[in-house]
C-alpha cells in the first residue's frame, strides 16, 4: 500500500512535469493557452476512531483530476500581413477542413490559398458572413472568407453631377464657355458631357448639354444635344433658376449600356449655388459625380468588428465579407485537437456563432496575431516544485523498498 501511495505522487507529478514541459514548448505557437494540472487525495482507509472519537484514516495517494487552461489573452504583435488577425477578448475563430467538419482556433496566423480564401497555415478555411453590395448578411449563414485578386467590385452609373463654375459677367452677348465632366454608365464606360454657356442677355445664359455622337445609337454628326435650357442670376451673381436640379437622358447607348439618367445639381448640400456670375474670368473650380467604373481588388483590412473592407482600383471602398467569432458557454471544455484547433463538446456547450464586438465577444486587432500566453517565469517556477515532489516519491518508493527487503532478510 504503502509503495503504490508514493506511485500514485510519482505518477501525478510526471503528468504536471508533462504539462509543463508542453507550455514551454509552445510558448512561441500563437495562440497557445498555458494550461496546468490539478489534483485530488484518493479514498482513505479507515482504521477505526480515536479515544476523541474523531476517526483515523489513511489516504491511498493523489490523482490527476483535470487540466485547466489559462484563457487570458496573451500579447498582440503587429505583423503588417492583411491576411493576420488577432483577437482581444473572449471567443475563437471558426475554421472548416475540406469535409465540412467546423472547428475553432485562437491562432489568427491566416493567409490564401489559390482561390483567395483565407484559411489556416494548415489549409482548412476561415469561415465568416458573406456581403452583398457591399452590405455584410449575416443571416446567410456562414461562408469562406474571399479575399483573392479575382475579387472586383461592379461599376455604378453617375446618378447626380454638379459642376462649381464662375461665368464672367463682362462676357459680350453670345460669347461662350464651357465646362467638361466625365460620368459613367451602367457598364462602366465613361463618357464626356460637355456644358456650353453663351451669354444671351446680362444676368442670363443659356446652356447646352452634349455628349459625342458616336457614342449614341444613331448619332450623327460630332455631338448630339441631351439637354438645353436657360440661367439667371441676380445682381450679387448668385444663380437663381432653375432652382431645382435638372435631369438629362443620355442615351441610348452605343455601348449597349442603360440609358444614362443624370440630374445636374446647382447647389451644394448647404443649398449655396454652384453656379455664379461675377467680373472675373470665367473658370472651371470643381466637378463632382457619384458614379464609378469596376474595380479589381487593390488591398484589403480587417476592421474590429470582423468586417472585410476591401479597397478597389477605381478608389471604392467596399465591406465583402465579415469573420465569424465563436463564443462558447464553457470554453474550458473544448477538447485540444491540435494544431492550434479546438473541438465543441456537451461540456463546453454548443457554439454561439456572431459577430465580434458583440455579445461578450472580443475584438479584432487587423494585420496582427495573438502571441502565446506562457509565463515562462511561472513555468520554471512550477518545474522546480513538480521536479522536488518527483524526487521526493522516488525517495518514498527508495525507502519502502529497503523496508521490504528488510523484512524479507528477518524472514530468511
Amino acid at each position: 500500500m504503502s509503495m503504490s501511495t508514493a506511485l500514485s505522487g510519482l505518477n501525478a507529478a510526471e503528468s504536471a512535469l508533462n504539462t509543463i514541459s508542453n507550455n514551454l514548448a509552445n510558448m512561441n505557437t500563437d495562440g497557445y493557452k498555458s494550461q496546468s494540472t490539478t489534483f485530488a487525495d484518493l479514498f482513505y482507509q479507515a482504521y477505526g476512531n480515536s479515544g476523541s472519537g474523531n476517526p483515523i484514516e489513511t489516504g491511498l495517494g493523489v490523482q490527476v483530476t483535470g487540466m485547466s487552461q489559462d484563457l487570458s489573452n496573451g500579447a498582440v504583435a503587429s505583423t503588417g500581413v492583411s491576411s493576420n488577425m488577432a483577437l482581444n477578448g473572449a471567443g475563437f475563430f471558426v475554421i472548416q477542413d475540406g469535409s465540412g467538419g467546423q472547428t475553432y482556433t485562437r491562432n489568427g496566423d491566416f493567409t490564401t490559398n489559390s482561390a483567395g480564401q483565407l484559411i489556416t497555415l494548415g489549409g482548412e478555411t476561415v469561415m465568416g458572413y458573406p456581403a452583398l453590395n457591399g452590405v455584410v448578411s449575416p443571416n446567410s449563414g456562414l461562408q469562406p472568407i474571399n479575399v483573392g485578386a479575382g475579387t472586383t467590385a461592379p461599376a455604378a452609373a453617375t446618378s447626380n453631377f454638379s459642376l462649381t463654375t464662375n461665368l464672367n459677367a463682362s462676357t459680350a452677348v453670345n460669347g461662350t464657355f464651357q465646362s467638361p465632366i466625365s460620368v459613367y454608365d451602367s457598364l462602366g464606360n465613361s463618357h464626356v458631357l460637355t456644358v456650353t454657356y453663351t451669354m444671351s442677355a446680362p444676368g442670363t445664359w443659356n446652356y447646352e448639354v452634349t455628349v459625342p455622337s458616336n457614342e449614341i445609337q444613331g448619332g450623327t454628326g460630332t455631338s448630339t444635344t441631351v439637354g438645353t435650357g436657360t440661367l439667371n442670376f441676380n445682381s450679387s451673381g448668385q444663380l437663381t433658376s432653375p432652382t431645382s436640379p435638372v435631369a438629362l437622358a443620355v442615351g441610348p447607348l452605343a455601348d449597349g449600356a442603360a440609358t444614362l439618367n443624370v440630374n445636374w445639381d446647382f447647389a451644394d448640400a448647404n443649398g449655396n449655388s454652384l453656379l455664379t456670375q461675377t467680373a472675373s474670368p470665367s473658370s472651371n473650380n470643381a466637378t463632382n459625380q457619384d458614379g464609378f467604373a469596376a474595380g479589381v481588388l487593390k488591398s484589403y483590412s480587417i476592421q474590429p468588428d470582423g468586417t472585410v473592407e476591401a479597397t478597389f482600383s477605381n478608389e471604392q471602398t467596399v465591406a465583402i465579407g465579415q469573420v465569424a467569432v465563436a463564443s462558447f458557454a464553457n470554453p474550458e471544455g473544448l477538447t485540444l485537437d491540435g494544431d492550434n484547433q479546438y473541438s465543441a463538446t456537451a461540456a463546453s456547450g454548443a457554439a454561439v456563432v456572431g459577430a465580434a464586438g458583440t455579445a461578450g465577444r472580443g475584438t479584432i486587432a487587423g494585420s496582427s496575431v495573438e502571441q502565446s500566453n506562457v509565463d515562462m517565469a511561472t513555468q520554471f517556477s512550477d518545474l522546480i516544485v513538480y521536479q522536488r515532489a518527483y524526487e521526493a516519491n522516488a525517495k518514498a518508493i527508495t525507502a519502502f523498498d529497503q523496508m521490504e527487503q528488510a523484512t524479507l532478510q528477518m524472514k530468511s
